[in-house]
């Protein structure tokens, strides 16, 4: 590196230095990187930086007190510098020091609270300590920070598998530990429903993951996050369900002689980048639909078509927005189908299936919690939090679907959603807000 490309004075010239013998190295120059270093040492040898990248090469040569002792004064220089931190509780961890590693460690936790690797290694220190159920805690701590897109070095990678199996027996232990409390309550309460209860035991010892409504268009504040709603808060679903044998032989006749009026679930157009995860099922009739109502438009060779169906729907209390509701729909997913993974658009609304042709092997997920459709039972959810569905079956599966206001809001609220719908579609021209 030529001289005059580096301004003059410590505080600028001296990193540099560290930094461009870093880069060396890490490009495989090694002698490149020992001359930069070299002339870092000459010409300021009690620089914090040069302290620490002599100490750093000794420590992984093997000469602990060596490291210490460098590490230690270069920390005196530059004390809230992480890194210099990091590798000084390396030298106390292989000199066995390992109350003064955590103290070290704490600092660095002090500095950058982010810090993985800083919360990886005091876990670590409080297992030599003996002490597994704090690690365990901060392992978990640890693990939190470690985004889906991390790409993590290989010697972490290790560390994280093992911090994952310490979480997990310390779970296993915990939940059991519960339990056994828990017994005696759970025998008094016996007749009192507890599966609310169950679910955040569940969180709590990490055998569930907490989901939360993610809806891809519109957040209305202050709704409750509810996977399945209690099917007695819904009593006109007793005439729908009282009508489903008429429901179904309906569908059936349609699927029998008409099956080419089917059309594809998931259609974005034309010129539009499709998701990967829908790329299997874009204008694919693997999973079809025939619609009765769609975003707010009648089919009305559809609808007299199936009039038990519709008669069954007197009493359905419909989402009407312009454009954009009611729905009702018989959703068809074929044999070997999944559906991935997805949320829905707008959670001032909720969604009904009724299911009518269920062979073995289908089923359908919301959130933390799974449900198989049983013919004729109909449920409600919230289709905002994470859900997908499978058929696993040779033959396939059919409900008929259909969106309903969410209780929670008041007749004010929705005609202000409603209204601000319509709004958002005329402001930017849109015919339908339509996800999947």
């Amino acid at each position: 590196m030529a001289r005059s490309n580096i301004v003059a004075g410590d505080d600028q010239r001296i990193p540099m230095l560290i930094d461009a013998a870093s880069q060396a190295l890490a490009n495989g120059r090694s002698d490149e990187a020992g001359r930069l270093l070299q002339q870092a040492e000459r010409e300021a040898p009690r620089h914090p930086l040069v302290l620490n990248e002599i100490g750093r090469r000794r420590l992984l040569a093997g000469d602990l007190s060596g490291a210490y002792d460098l590490l230690a004064q270069a920390v005196k220089g530059e004390p809230s510098n992480p890194h210099i931190l990091i590798n000084l509780a390396a030298a106390l961890r292989g000199l066995q020091r390992h109350a003064e590693e955590l103290l070290v460690i704490e600092q660095v936790l002090t500095i950058e609270p982010g810090n993985l690797r800083a919360w990886l290694q005091k876990a670590s220190i409080q297992e030599l300590q003996g002490n597994p159920r704090a690690a365990a805690i901060t392992y978990r701590k640890a693990l939190q920070l470690i985004t889906p897109a991390a790409q993590l070095p290989a010697w972490m990678q290790e560390v994280v598998a093992h911090a994952r199996q310490v979480v997990d027996a310390n779970n296993h232990a915990l939940e059991s530990f519960l339990e056994d409390r828990l017994t005696t309550l759970r025998t008094r309460h016996g007749q009192v429903p507890l599966h609310r209860f169950d679910r955040c035991l569940a969180t709590l010892v990490q055998k569930k993951r907490i989901y939360r409504q993610q809806p891809s268009f519109m957040y209305f504040p202050q709704l409750a996050d509810i996977e399945f709603y209690e099917r007695g808060d819904f009593p006109w679903l007793d005439s729908l369900e009282a009508a489903s044998a008429d429901i179904r032989a309906e569908l059936i006749d349609v699927l029998t002689t008409d099956r080419a009026t089917l059309e594809p679930y998931v259609t974005h157009g034309t010129g539009q980048t499709v998701e990967q995860k829908w790329r299997e099922l874009h204008q694919s009739l693997r999973w079809s639909v025939y619609y009765l109502w769609r975003e707010g438009v009648a089919y009305p060779d559809h609808i007299a078509r199936c009039p038990r169906t519709v008669a069954a729907l007197e009493s359905w209390p419909r989402c009407e927005v312009p454009s954009c509701g009611p729905t009702a729909v018989f959703s068809i997913l074929d044999a070997r189908t999944r559906i991935p993974p997805h949320t829905g658009v707008n959670n001032t609304r909720l969604i009904v299936h009724l299911p009518l042709i269920v062979p073995p092997g289908c089923g359908f997920r919301v959130g933390g919690e799974q449900r198989e459709w049983q013919p004729g039972k109909a449920f409600v959810f919230d289709d905002t939090i994470e859900h997908e569905a499978w058929n696993d079956s040779n033959e396939p599966r059919a409900v008929l679907i259909l969106d309903i206001w969410n209780p929670a809001l008041s007749d004010a609220e929705r005609a202000m959603v409603c209204e601000t719908i319509v709004g958002v579609n005329e402001f930017y021209g849109f015919s339908q807000q339509r996800g999947v």
